[in-house]
């Protein structure tokens, strides 16, 4: 399927350990090495992708947070520039762990993200908003997928990989039907790759097997450089231009790239 710029895609997962929020900053990276203009928000009160860009809350006045709390508080004001030239980040703090109890009986709560970004959009030159979600099906993540209209699915390659797809899937179709009929899931990647093992080829399989087409052809190979880029503040292109992550992290944006109508 091909999709018109802007594109908003969220990198979603409820399972911990998928290499979620390091298919975030690094697709995101390699996009704007790419020549494209992105925006990566971070919906994760860990703020790792945040972190991940040598950011820290001393550092922040505002935040994602506030942008979702607060009416008044825009997501221009917000974003902040990286060492990247075409990438911006809007970031998070620990404070968006309190943003569900407070909007929870907010009208219109689940459109929150949706409402802000469509202002920044039109008056930007955004041409991809990559949106890191926490690792829950929670009010953060249904924000995601009510404003993205691409779902990327990092899936770790190992044993338990499968559990708790079919109910994320389940998820994505409910909010396809009734919140965001446009949410189109892209890709299911497949992570930490262990090349030669067993257990990551036959979850590999497993995999294709089950969702054929719909799972890319690039795989993000286990790399110590891409674990080690984030305790020093940069992506992998920072770190280690010439790493195995790197590598691979520069294919999945070409992939994603192939997507683009035009």
């Amino acid at each position: 399927m091909k999709f018109a710029l802007p594109r908003v895609i969220a990198i979603t997962n409820q399972k911990g350990g998928s290499a979620k929020t390091t298919t975030s900053v690094n697709l995101a990276a390699a996009l704007a090495m790419a020549g494209r203009k992105v925006l990566l928000i971070d919906l994760d009160p860990q703020a790792n992708a945040t972190i991940g860009f040598g950011l820290s809350s001393t550092d922040l006045d505002k935040s994602v947070y506030h942008v979702l709390i607060d009416v008044e508080t825009t997501m221009r004001e917000t974003i902040r520039r990286t060492e990247l030239p075409n990438l911006s980040l809007l970031p998070a703090t620990i404070h968006l762990s309190g943003a569900e109890v407070e909007l929870v009986n907010t009208i219109g709560r689940e459109i929150m993200l949706r409402e802000k970004l469509g202002q920044l959009l039109p008056n930007s030159n955004f041409q991809y908003v990559i949106l890191d979600c926490p690792p829950s099906l929670g009010l953060l993540t249904l924000n995601a997928l009510t404003t993205a209209n691409e779902v990327i699915i990092p899936v770790q390659t190992h044993f338990y990989a499968l559990e708790g797809m079919s109910l994320l899937m389940n998820t994505i179709d409910l909010v396809k039907r009734r919140l965001n009929h446009n949410l189109f899931v892209t890709g299911i990647l497949p992570t930490l790759y262990q090349s030669g093992t067993k257990l990551s080829e036959r979850v590999l399989e497993e995999l294709r097997k089950y969702f054929g087409s719909q799972v890319f052809q690039t795989t993000i190979r286990m790399n110590i450089r891409l674990a080690e880029a984030p305790s020093h503040g940069k992506p992998i292109f920072l770190y280690d231009a010439e790493s195995n992550g790197a590598e691979d992290y520069t294919q999945l944006a070409l992939e994603v790239i192939a997507h683009e109508i035009g």
